[in-house]
C-alpha cells in the first residue's frame, strides 16, 4: 500500500514528537513543512527528514496536494488551516484543543463536512495504556455499576517554564489539560447531562486559571469529579504527567494509582497489575505517558483516513469535549450548575 502524503504545519515544541510518533505509525509519509518561522522549520526538516519546508501554508497546499495534514501549531491557527485545506478538499488532523471557542470548533467541523473531507483531532489522553486497561476493567462489569468516580491531574510539575506561552493565555488549564481530562471522563463514563466547575489561579504571573474542579452529572447515573492542578507547588506523590482514577461501583471499586497500578476490588479481594506505557527512544523521559499514546492514536486516525474504521475522536465527536471545557468556564463564572441539554 502506498503510505498516505501529509504536510505537518508547526515546528514547536509538540512537533518534534509529533513526527517521531508517525515514524512509528506505517503507511503515512511526511512529505512538508510549514511554520512562519522558516529557520525553525528547516532545522526540525532536517532532523526529522522531511523533504520540503514552506512558510506559507496556502502555497504548501496548492504546490505538494498532501492526501492529507497536521495542524500542529497554537490553537489560534487551528480554524484558518483547517478551513484552508477544506476549501482545497483536504483532510486535516488537529491538535486539541480544536479552537479557542466552541462556536470556531464548530464552524471547523461544519465547513469539513460540506466539503465531504474528514477532521479528525488528535486527543491522545485516552490512548494511554493504563487508561485503555482501566476502561476494560469497567467494561467487564466485575465490579458493576459505577456510581462515583474521581479522575485527577495534580501536578507541580514546572509547565510554565518549559511552555512559557502558557502564561499568555486567558483560560489555561480547563483548554490544555482539562480538553484530555474531560475527553477521558467521556470516554470511561459516557456522556455528561450536567456541571458544575470551579477554578482559581495560583501563579501571580499568569493570566488565565491553573487549577480546576469539575463535577460532572453523567447520564448513566455516575457522579464524576474532575480535578486538575498545575500550581507549582511541591507534592508528595507528584507523578507527571500520570493520570489517577478512583471508582466505585455496586459490586466493587477501582484505581489507576501511581506508576500504572491498577487495583480493581471485589468481593473476591484485591488484584493488581501494572499497566507502564511503551517506551520509544524519541520520548521525552518527562512526558513518558503522553508520548507513548500518540503512536496508537495517530494509527486510530490514520486507519480512518485510509477508509479502514471511523476514529474515536472525530470533529464531530470533539466537539462533545469542548462543550464540557466552555461550559465548565460558563459554570465557573456564573457560579452554578449547567444542564447540558
Amino acid at each position: 500500500m502506498t503510505p498516505l502524503r501529509f504536510a505537518a504545519f508547526g515546528a514547536g515544541f509538540w512537533a518534534r514528537y509529533q513526527l517521531a510518533a508517525w515514524r512509528e505509525v506505517p503507511g503515512a509519509k511526511c512529505v512538508a513543512l510549514c511554520d512562519p518561522d522558516r529557520a525553525k522549520a528547516e532545522a526540525l526538516a532536517a532532523e526529522a527528514g522531511v523533504p520540503a519546508v514552506y512558510d506559507d501554508p496556502a502555497t504548501l497546499l496548492d504546490r505538494e496536494a498532501p492526501d492529507f495534514i497536521d495542524v500542529i501549531t497554537g490553537v489560534d491557527s487551528h480554524p484558518p488551516l483547517v478551513l484552508m485545506a477544506a476549501e482545497r478538499g483536504i483532510p486535516a488532523i488537529c491538535q486539541k484543543p480544536m479552537a479557542a471557542s466552541y462556536g470556531e470548533a464548530e464552524r471547523m467541523v461544519s465547513a469539513c463536512r460540506e466539503a465531504g473531507v474528514p477532521l479528525l483531532i488528535h486527543e491522545n489522553w485516552r490512548w494511554q495504556g493504563a487508561i485503555r486497561a482501566f476502561k476494560a476493567v469497567l467494561d467487564s462489569g466485575r465490579i458493576g455499576r459505577p456510581f462515583r468516580a474521581r479522575i485527577d491531574f495534580i501536578t507541580g510539575f514546572p509547565v510554565f517554564d518549559n511552555q512559557p506561552a502558557l502564561r499568555e493565555l486567558d483560560q489555561f488549564i480547563l483548554t490544555d489539560i482539562g480538553t484530555h481530562i474531560l475527553d477521558a471522563a467521556r470516554f470511561l463514563f459516557g456522556e455528561a447531562e450536567g456541571l458544575m466547575a470551579l477554578t482559581r489561579r495560583v501563579h501571580e504571573d499568569i493570566r488565565g486559571e491553573d487549577v480546576a474542579s469539575v463535577m460532572l452529572a453523567m447520564q448513566g447515573g455516575a457522579i464524576v469529579s474532575c480535578n486538575m492542578a498545575y500550581a507549582g507547588n511541591p507534592l508528595e506523590v507528584d507523578r507527571f504527567p500520570e493520570t489517577f482514577v478512583a471508582v466505585e461501583a455496586d459490586r466493587g471499586s477501582a484505581r489507576l494509582d501511581p506508576d500504572f497500578w491498577i487495583r480493581e476490588t471485589t468481593a473476591e479481594g484485591t488484584f493488581s497489575r501494572r499497566c507502564p506505557p511503551a517506551r520509544f527512544p524519541w520520548a521525552d523521559p518527562s512526558y513518558d505517558a503522553a508520548h507513548a499514546s500518540m503512536v496508537p492514536c495517530l494509527a486510530d486516525l490514520l486507519a480512518h483516513l485510509g477508509g479502514g474504521r471511523r476514529a474515536e475522536t472525530t470533529g464531530e465527536d470533539n466537539l462533545r469535549t469542548l462543550r464540557l471545557v466552555f461550559e465548565s468556564y460558563r459554570s465557573a463564572a456564573e457560579r452554578r450548575f449547567i444542564t447540558l441539554a
